[in-house]
């Protein structure tokens, strides 16, 4: 017990849940079930939740305990802030960010914006000058991934407006790891809009200003996602000696050293990257599509349970990799499955994904299995305008 007050804050779900099923902690007091079928599920009324009505009754138990803790809800009460303060703030990021991998942005955007834009106005509270450089780093965690929930509603220029305020506050605090966190943030999502020599540009820079305070994750994950666009442009050769250099930085990861943001940084996000690679290779030159497939499999395998979101976005890229090999049955299978996987995530950049699937699917049209596929990609496009 110990260790658990004094280590870093608990955010997965399956392991509160299962603490307090052991420690036999009353339902009234917990703000998630501990009921069999899902933490986040509450039962209502004596019926089981919705999905949906789970995970907005989980948020409500967060904001509740923002509130709670003096963090939002008090902005015409400004107070002094102390060292604990800070610590609540980052737990409860935590806390948003497990939502957030499990069930996607569009669900939690406008709750981490309130949240971002009410703490940021603390930074006009009274506070010890030592807790400045904390504090503003929090500000800037938090404005991060509120444009990252942003970019995974489809909200773009809220995620640009959010990247930008957290990028300011992040050099604000001389933190350049957490500023080339949210410079990845915004590749990520120049990468998603077909911007990739943007892209490179962000990454490059946020390479250049870390310099010797460059940590092996941040390298791996900054590499990793300049070879995407790089090999998005053509440049197989580069993409591939950047993959390596991701690699080789991958293996010197020490999970204590690293910031704690950097966390959902595992193997499974670095196949990932292979995976997509392999496929602008297989797209553009006919080639590597075998390696697509494995290492998208291997990143499948490779993400841990509650990273849902990105099991869903590496099962549309098998999707597309068994299509370059030539395997349009086993593709449509995947591809069936992940249209309605894509309904329970509010996630429109998980939508966009599963959508363009069909630019993989052309020379197996023909098929009257891949043909009634392309109808539901189609219909599926049709019911999200």
């Amino acid at each position: 017990m110990s260790r658990i007050e004094n280590g870093p804050a608990l955010v997965h779900l399956d392991r509160l849940t299962h603490w307090a099923t052991a420690l036999r902690i009353p339902p009234r007091s917990l703000w998630f079930s501990v009921g069999p079928d899902s933490p986040v599920s509450a039962p209502t009324d004596g019926i089981r939740a919705t999905p949906d009505l789970g995970r907005r009754t989980l948020l409500a138990g967060i904001a509740a305990v923002s509130a709670g803790a003096g963090l939002v809800g008090v902005a015409e009460q400004p107070r002094r802030i102390g060292s604990a303060d800070v610590s609540r703030l980052n737990a409860v990021l935590e806390l948003y960010r497990s939502v957030d991998y499990e069930c996607g942005g569009g669900l939690l955007y406008r709750e981490v914006a309130r949240f971002a834009e009410s703490v940021y106005r603390m930074l006009d509270w009274s506070h010890a000058p030592g807790l400045t450089p904390r504090l503003v780093a929090a500000v800037a965690a938090a404005r991060q991934l509120a444009g990252w929930t942003a970019l995974d509603a489809g909200r773009h220029a809220d995620a640009q407006r959010h990247f930008a305020a957290g990028e300011r506050a992040a050099m604000s605090a001389d933190d350049a790891p957490l500023a080339a966190l949210i410079r990845y943030s915004q590749a990520k999502q120049l990468q998603h809009l077909r911007h990739n020599q943007d892209a490179l540009a962000a990454l490059r820079l946020a390479h250049s200003e870390l310099g010797s305070r460059a940590t092996p994750a941040v390298r791996a994950l900054l590499w990793g996602a300049e070879a995407a666009s790089t090999a998005a442009l053509g440049d197989h050769r580069s993409a591939l000696t950047l993959l390596g250099r991701a690699s080789d930085q991958f293996e010197r990861v020490d999970p204590d050293r690293e910031p704690t943001w950097m966390a959902f940084y595992d193997r499974g996000e670095l196949l990932a990257q292979y995976g997509r690679v392999y496929r602008d290779m297989a797209r553009q030159a006919g080639t590597h599509a075998a390696q697509a497939v494995r290492s998208v499999e291997e990143a499948i395998v490779a993400f841990g349970p509650a990273n849902v979101r990105s099991m869903v976005l590496n099962e549309v890229g098998l999707c597309s990799a068994l299509f370059l090999t030539d395997e349009p049955e086993r593709a449509v299978a995947v591809g069936t499955r992940v249209v309605e996987q894509s309904r329970a995530l509010s996630s429109s950049r998980v939508v966009d994904r599963v959508l363009n699937l069909r630019r993989d699917l052309g020379r197996h049209r023909h098929l009257p299995v891949v043909a009634e596929f392309e109808r539901t990609l189609t219909a599926r496009a049709a019911a999200t305008v």
